[in-house]
């Protein structure tokens, strides 16, 4: 049984790094699922074993922030965001610099992939009508929502895994995590102002397509703004307090539900569901590799070569490697399975570096794809080589100055 639930785990991380499984169209989020059903179907884990596995307050709590932030994107905050920032009459490098500041601010307190999602199109559509090339802003908003998000322990799905699991204190996990972060937002400006200098304005042959229509940005809806923005404040509030921080996320995401102005279905179709399938799936995954015993027996060789994975020297390269093969989600979990004893300050360096690895390569991080994909309807294709250019010297200098900060 022991090879069976290693091989079951071994096809899953395998279709982590690839995206799918080769010849069909799975992706990341049915791979985890089917691999947390063949679990049960294997005889693996029982069913009652599997649901127990499942982190139900991690979830819960990814869940009711998906809802505070949907109620931002339907309030129409993010549109007038985007509007803003492209309208501002300034020089494209600090048009850039806005950008990132602004992506990677929002993004500590609503998630990065969110940000992205809803900041994408207008950012693009509102920069090339001024002439410049969308590519280095959608690069800048990508890269800055990763390094703002590492900031807190609600601003990316693997840091709330995280605060979560470590049981993590809010405001010092901020204040440990304000220097790189911050770093790391100066370091994507500049490596991008650095590649992009002489090329901010289009050029003929480098977008398929015309200039999209602008259209009137859609107006900001005040009252919903304003309960969001109360939602916010007392999420903040309570992460500060003793009260017990799911129960107090899941009180105001029900008080956001309840509404005369946004229909509770606009509300919930705001959420990704296929994020909180995904986290469901690996749970059920790690946690039957775990019971193999398999990873106390890893993490004791690791001990003996000196190469706990607790340790900078150690957590760096492989937090580069396994979010850019894996993704940093599932890194985490596999990390936290291998070795669930781990130190505050330790989990604090994991969050840290293993988003800012996300910003390595397009597939780094599911803010990236998303940036990505969603330009691509306008005709604009970021593709590995003109994201790699930027984002390999942007987490290079990030991940390196969080290591200064760290060791210092």
């Amino acid at each position: 049984m022991t090879w069976l639930t290693l091989a079951i785990f071994l096809a899953v991380y395998a279709g982590m790094a690839a995206g799918r499984w080769p010849g069909l169209a799975v992706d990341r989020t049915g791979i985890a699922v089917i691999g947390g059903l063949a679990m049960v179907i294997s005889g693996a884990v029982t069913p009652e074993a599997a649901l127990a596995a499942i982190d139900w307050p991690t979830l819960i709590l990814l869940f009711a922030l998906m809802i505070l932030s949907a109620q931002f994107a339907l309030a129409g905050f993010y549109d007038r965001v985007a509007a803003r920032l492209a309208a501002g009459r300034v020089g494209p490098a600090l048009l850039l610099g806005l950008v990132v500041a602004v992506s990677g601010l929002t993004s500590a307190v609503l998630s990065n992939d969110v940000v992205v999602f809803a900041l994408a199109l207008p950012l693009a559509r509102g920069v090339w009508g001024r002439g410049l090339d969308p590519r280095p802003f959608v690069l800048g908003l990508a890269g800055g929502a990763n390094a703002g998000s590492a900031l807190t322990l609600i601003g990316n799905p693997q840091n709330i895994l995280i605060g979560q699991l470590g049981g993590l204190d809010f405001w010092s996990y901020a204040a440990a995590a304000a220097v790189p972060s911050l770093a790391a937002l100066l370091a994507v400006h500049l490596a991008i102002v650095l590649v992009w200098r002489r090329r901010w304005h289009l050029a003929a042959d480098s977008l398929s397509g015309t200039a999209p229509d602008m259209g009137r940005a859609a107006a900001v809806d005040r009252p919903a703004l304003i309960k969001a923005v109360v939602a916010l404040v007392a999420v903040l509030v309570a992460f500060s307090t003793p009260v017990p921080h799911v129960e107090a996320a899941v009180a105001i995401a029900a008080a956001l539900m309840i509404s005369r102005r946004i229909e509770t279905r606009r509300l919930l179709a705001e959420v990704d569901w296929s994020l909180l399938l995904l986290f469901a799936g690996l749970f059920v995954v790690t946690g039957a590799f775990a019971a193999t015993g398999l990873p106390g027996q890893a993490l004791a060789w690791l001990a003996e070569a000196g190469i706990a994975p607790d340790r900078l020297a150690v957590m760096a390269p492989l937090t580069l490697a396994g979010s850019n093969t894996i993704g940093n989600v599932p890194l985490v979990m596999l990390l936290l399975a291998i070795q669930p004893d781990w130190s505050p300050a330790a989990l604090t360096a994991l969050a840290v570096l293993s988003t800012l690895a996300g910003n390595f390569l397009v597939v780094g991080s599911l803010a990236n794809i998303i940036a990505v994909e969603r330009v691509r309807s306008l005709g604009l294709v970021v593709d590995f080589a003109t994201h790699a250019r930027s984002g390999v010297p942007m987490t290079l200098a990030g991940m390196g100055l969080a290591l200064l900060w760290f060791v210092v």
